[in-house]
């Protein structure tokens, strides 16, 4: 996952090179998307969230995700800084289909709120009744070059 909303874009440029402040959210949420719509990235990066998993009887939630600090690898312009999840997130075991997970989106809320990154799952996973989708501790990689 490496692309940043542009919601985030704009607060993080003001905050840098202006004299507005922006305050991080308390806690980050990661929420589950389906490509419903055939157009998810573009959606995420705008900010809808049409295609997020329905939380009507399915027992899906975002769920809390904490990141380890920042670390650069490579050099000039080669660099990448990366931060990757320092614990395993579980959702509800599904009590109806979520359906193809194909995106993941960071949040800043448990519900509503404003998409901070987002992306494509390596490969789409079909989430049905009885199941449980996790993001093992480390798998889940922010990236910025």
């Amino acid at each position: 996952m490496s692309a940043a909303s542009s919601y985030l874009e704009a607060k993080v440029l003001n905050h840098v090179l202006t004299s507005t402040s922006y305050t991080q959210p308390s806690t980050r949420y990661v929420a589950l998307f389906n490509n419903t719509s055939g157009n998810a990235l573009a959606n995420l990066q705008n900010g809808t969230l049409t295609d997020e998993v329905s939380t009507s009887g399915t027992a899906y939630a975002r769920q809390a995700v904490t990141f380890a600090a920042a670390a650069t690898t490579g050099s000039g312009l080669t660099a990448v800084t990366t931060s990757a999840t320092n614990a395993t997130v579980t959702f509800p075991t599904a009590t109806a289909s979520f359906g193809s997970i194909t995106h993941v989106a960071v949040m800043d809320a448990a519900t509503a709120g404003n998409v901070l990154f987002f992306g494509a799952v390596t490969t789409a996973k079909q989430i049905d009744t009885g199941d449980t989708f996790q993001i093992t501790s480390g798998n889940l990689t922010v990236a910025l070059a």
